[in-house]
């Protein structure tokens, strides 16, 4: 199956949009395994299989596995996910935005090296930093658009020229993707729950393109509003929690404390849909 293929699917198997993101913070692990990052591969499989049926997606963020030098473990976990929940897709958050030989290699790192079937770009340099993760058949990438930090707005809100009307840049970008660059149907955009007008907005101009919608929990994002802005029926939203749910607990529960949360949250989301 192709990533949209399996979103879609996970979506109906398990009536959910929730992804639940993987950013393991040894400091933060309950006590047996706090400060130990050879111990990142452990937590992030316990919760894994606590909330494999409740989500549309999973997504490790690579960031906090090489910081430990704990890209084996990253190798090991989806292997994992592979292994125990071959219908969930994996989206490794990556943001990589360089152009040639060297997004080649970032490319063969996400598909080939980690296996993972979609990633997040960041599309500063243009098509020809997208391009090189297109020719993997079948696999995604969300590219940023409105993100949900406060500074996006240094770019992302900015008019692309004085005549009245131009676009803003991240309206550009959702064109973008949602067009010419959307060569084999297999991108998708990055949005910030903290802003749903802009959610509502990007819907607009890319009306069936997935949605990855981080800021939900931790960031504060408001999840109904989420939703209304930005699910279709026919173009699902992706909607990531990490934090509020991998540490729901700090004690010997924290995968069962997971799961409350993941299911608690995939139920609000589920029910704004009307």
């Amino acid at each position: 199956m192709t990533f949209i293929e399996m979103l879609k699917g996970a979506e109906r198997r398990h009536g959910s949009m929730l992804c639940v993101g993987l950013d393991p913070e040894p400091s933060r692990f309950p006590a047996q395994m706090k400060d130990d990052a050879a111990k990142i591969y452990d937590f992030c499989a316990r919760i894994v299989d606590a909330t494999a049926d409740l989500v549309i997606a999973f997504k490790p963020q690579i960031a906090y596995f090489a910081a430990h030098r704990a890209e084996d473990q990253l190798e090991r976990l989806m292997k994992h996910m592979r292994e125990t929940a071959p219908h969930v897709p994996v989206i490794l958050d990556a943001k990589r935005g360089d152009i040639g030989s060297t997004a080649q290699q970032y490319a063969r790192e996400v598909f080939d090296r980690y296996g993972a079937d979609a990633v997040t770009l960041s599309p500063f340099m243009g098509f020809d930093s997208i391009e090189p993760y297109l020719k993997y058949e079948g696999k995604g990438a969300f590219v940023l658009c409105r993100t949900s930090n406060p500074g996006g707005d240094d770019f992302q809100s900015q008019r692309l020229s004085s005549v009245e009307g131009s676009p803003l840049m991240y309206e550009h970008i959702a064109q973008l993707a949602n067009g010419r660059w959307n060569t084999n149907g297999q991108l998708g955009l990055v949005v910030g729950a903290t802003y749903p007008a802009e959610i509502e907005r990007v819907r607009a101009l890319a009306p069936t393109l997935p949605l990855l919608i981080p800021g939900v929990g931790a960031q504060g994002g408001d999840a109904v509003a989420t939703v209304k802005a930005g699910w279709r029926p026919d173009a699902p939203i992706v909607v990531n929690s990490s934090r509020a749910i991998l540490y729901a607990s700090s004690g010997a529960d924290f995968a069962d404390a997971a799961r409350r949360e993941a299911q608690k949250t995939r139920d609000v989301l589920a029910a704004a849909k009307g």
